[in-house]
């Protein structure tokens, strides 16, 4: 009878348990929206590996939902098509030959099957959320779009900082809302009624896009080829903008391995997109354009190197990072080939050393589901407003921003820090780098994604009279710009690489018009006033001492910026008068000619500037009282108290490309003197303009993801319980929903199967101290009913007893072990 009970007991007891952890059984929790994952492809070798490798990581990763495979195929490609098993699939038409204009862009089905997913599908009318993805890529965790943060109305998005087609002449040709333009892409999370919006637009902004042959180039599209490419990206984005959809632009989810993620940043999906290189083994998905991996048994890609390798080769932490997310990605792939290759019913590969890794207990807790932690998710950054005018009032003009630069280190730092006070001056329009480069330098140069960019040949040393002077760049740049670029600006706004915008610059505020540009004083140009004025124009009168800030007409400058040119070459070949007296160049070596050159070309149209005091001024100045000036011009030495800056100093420093790299720190504003009240002021104006340098510097390396030394290791993953699924017979399979979510550890070190999600932990915790207690409960009635035998039947008492402590361990040491084996990946 008491071994009945023990039995009935532990029964109980495993029941429970059971119960709790659904062994055998299946504990739904439905989660609060229904996820559909999609991802476009051709009927081609070169798709087929690549949604074996996308589908594998899928199912490893743990994402919710379906998944299904766009397939666009022309009606004789599906015929002999042999790979419908590769993934759950869709056959839609095929437009990669447009069917009107014969135009052959395969990328544009990727919006022409979305549109029909929607308007075929069963799935999508059974779809709160989607997640759109492209081939190329390997999922590392979940992708849910309500845990990163994307609403009705606001999708989730990768940033694609290349398009620069969103600041420029293309976005306002091909969408009414321009402003609202997001440059994102690669991945996409978004609720189904902002894609029933979208995907119509996104299919016919990219047939428009394409179609605008006109404005392919490089300058305006950042497409390095000039030819269309990345035309579906504008679809994208301009589709998006004409709906009002703006994003929350995340970029620590996606990375393209090779790339640095941010310390404390754990991305979610790898975009193998570029080629990859680790020592010196490489891989590029270009050169297995027709490879037919997936169909040779036991092929798979060559093998990276091993985890230990990559720490023996790379001493850098946050670089050996890098190199091991690489290797991560190609063995994912070649595990998704390795198990493809198995369901398609190939022998047994012979054993290998790689392919042991591969089926190893290391591969797997290194490549274990990620989840997003409570960081990642609050660095989403909504993109700023952008200001639109009021409807009611008289629109102003449109204004465009220039500055000219050289392909230097020196000009790449003046750059980001020109653009980042730009971008949060509140200066209307979009600005344009003016980049002189000669071919060579081209070649090596790295900071083309710096700014807007308008490439011109470099005149730094004349081609004609081969004099070395760096500075004719500026007019021959503006030149050069107005003759190749399109523009629909009425003003336009010209500055120096070495200035920090505090405001907006307008031509409306400054009263600037056709015929009457304004600037700022330069009256160190003595020769507005005397004999070279009356060598160098027919107007000596007219001569304005300006310079450093222009706002000036489109018509104007049309007319002008040959005379620059010209006038600039002019004086600078006249040598007898650079002196002193004369220029007030204090160097007498003809350096601020592209100065006179301005000046006297300006008057030789007898164009008279509104002169302004109140636009500019040089940190290290005493400001006029009460005046908010609007740019910064850092061209000479400023100092407060022992601290200094001199530009001069960082000609040949690469503060770019160095992470983290800033300029000395000046001095906190408490500790000035604040005596002398005109001397304050100035310091700490001074002190302004240093730190917006280095706010820009750091924003700069933030978006270049150098590893955040700042970041919380510890920090703990935001979890919403999905749908909960647990079924220790049942395959993974893609097709159904696979919410199984568990939390996992952030270390690669953890075990996968040490850890349970709290909720469970919580779970099983209760139910184990019910269990026990029920345990001791019915021991403890047992031991009274013992003692009361009597003492003839002691042996068999004590047989009884030993063999229910027996039972006791071994259901103890049962359940433990199944629990154990049931949460293992």
């Amino acid at each position: 009878m008491e071994i009945r009970m023990v039995r009935i007991s532990v029964f109980l007891l495993e029941f429970m348990l059971l119960a709790t952890l659904g062994f055998g059984q299946e504990l739904v929790l439905e989660a609060p929206y229904r996820l559909h994952t999609l991802f476009s492809v051709e009927c081609k070798n070169y798709f087929d590996w690549q949604t074996v490798g996308l589908v594998h990581s899928f199912k490893k990763a743990g994402q919710p939902g379906p998944i299904t495979r766009l397939l666009s195929c022309s009606d004789e490609e599906v015929k002999g098509y042999g790979a419908m098993d590769l993934a759950p699939t869709m056959v839609v038409p095929s437009m990669s030959r447009h069917p009107k204009t014969g135009d052959w862009y395969p990328a544009i089905n990727k919006p022409a099957g979305i549109v029909h997913w929607l308007k075929h599908s069963k799935d999508a009318e059974n779809t709160d959320w989607v997640v759109i993805l492209d081939a190329d890529m390997i999922m590392r965790g979940p992708i849910i779009p309500w845990e990163l943060g994307a609403e009705r109305g606001q999708p989730v998005a990768g940033y694609y900082g290349y398009l620069i087609g969103c600041d420029n002449l293309l976005a306002k040709l091909h969408t009414v809302h321009p402003e609202h333009c997001d440059k994102v892409g690669g991945l996409l999370a978004m609720h189904i009624d902002d894609l029933r919006k979208l995907a119509p637009l996104w299919l016919s902004k990219t047939e428009e896009v394409r179609e605008d042959r006109a404005h392919w180039g490089t300058n305006l599209t950042g497409d390095i080829y000039g030819k269309g490419w990345i035309s579906e990206m504008y679809g994208y984005a301009f589709g998006a903008a004409e709906v009002g959809l703006r994003h929350k632009i995340n970029d620590n989810l996606m990375i393209y391995p090779g790339y640095t993620p941010r310390e404390g940043y754990e991305p979610i999906l790898l975009h193998y997109g570029l080629p990859i290189k680790v020592g010196n083994w490489s891989f590029s998905k270009l050169e297995h354009h027709e490879d037919a991996i997936v169909y040779e048994c036991g092929r798979l890609f060559p093998e990276p190197p091993y985890p230990k390798e990559v720490i023996e080769m790379e001493a850098d932490p946050h670089r050996r990072r890098a190199l091991m997310l690489s290797i991560e990605c190609i063995n994912t792939l070649n595990e998704g080939l390795m198990k493809q290759h198995t369901v398609d019913g190939c022998e047994q590969p012979k054993f290998s050393k790689y392919l042991s890794f591969l089926k190893s207990r290391t591969f797997a807790e290194l490549t274990q589901p990620k989840l997003v932690t409570a960081e990642g998710i609050l660095k989403i950054e909504n993109p700023p407003e952008k200001k639109v005018l009021d409807e009611r009032m008289e629109p102003h003009p449109k204004i465009h921003t220039i500055f000219s630069t050289e392909c230097t280190p020196y000009f790449d730092w003046q750059t980001v820090g020109l653009l980042h006070s730009f971008r949060r001056s509140g200066q209307p329009g979009n600005i344009t780098r003016l980049l002189s480069c000669a071919d060579e330098d081209l070649k090596k140069y790295a900071g083309h994604d710096l700014a807007p960019t308008h490439y011109v040949p470099t005149m730094s040393r004349h081609p004609l009279t081969g004099d070395w002077y760096p500075a004719i760049n500026k007019p021959a740049a503006v030149l050069h710009w107005l003759n190749h670029a399109t523009t629909d600006a009425e003003f336009i706004v010209i500055l120096d690489a070495d200035m920090i915008m505090r405001g907006p610059i307008t031509p409306w505020e400054f009263g600037a018009a056709k015929g009457r540009p304004v600037s700022t004083p330069y009256d160190y140009l003595i020769g507005c006033d005397n004999v070279l004025a009356k060598l160098h124009t027919r107007h000596p009168d007219a001569c304005d001492k300006v310079g450093g800030v222009i706002i000036m007409h489109i018509d104007d400058l049309r007319q002008f910026a040959m005379l620059w040119l010209h006038k600039t070459e002019e004086v600078r070949a006249d040598k007898a008068h650079y002196s002193t007296n004369i220029t007030g160049d204090i160097y007498e070596s003809g350096w601020i000619s592209e100065m006179y050159g301005y000046s006297f070309g300006a008057a030789e149209l007898q164009l008279r500037h509104i002169i302004s005091p109140e636009i500019l001024i040089y940190p290290g100045y005493v400001p006029a009282p009460g005046v908010s000036y609007r740019v910064f011009h850092y061209g000479l030495e400023f100092k407060v108290g022992n601290w200094s800056f001199d530009k001069a100093n960082w000609r040949e420093t690469d503060m770019v490309n160095t992470c983290w790299a800033k300029f000395p720190d000046p001095p906190d504003p408490s500790t000035l003197n604040q005596v002398d009240g005109e001397t304050f002021v100035r310091d700490l104006l001074s002190i302004e303009c240093a730190r917006k340098l280095n706010e820009a510097l750091h924003s700069h390396h933030v978006r270049r993801n150098c590893p955040d030394t700042n970041s919380r290791k510890d920090a703990p993953s935001l979890r919403k319980f999905g749908r909960f699924t647990w079924n220790s017979g049942t395959k993974s399979d893609p097709t159904t929903t696979r919410t199984e979510r568990r939390e996992l550890p952030q270390s690669q070190t953890d075990l996968p199967d040490s850890k349970l999600s709290t909720f469970s932990l919580w779970v099983v915790a209760l139910w184990i101290l019910f269990g026990l207690g029920f345990l001791t409960v019915t021991l403890l009635l047992l031991s009274g009913r013992r003692r009361k035998k009597v003492k003839g039947k002691g042996h068999r008492t004590k047989r009884k007893s030993s063999y229910s402590g027996l039972m006791d361990n071994g259901a103890h040491d049962w359940y433990l072990k199944g629990t154990e084996a049931s949460l293992k990946p």
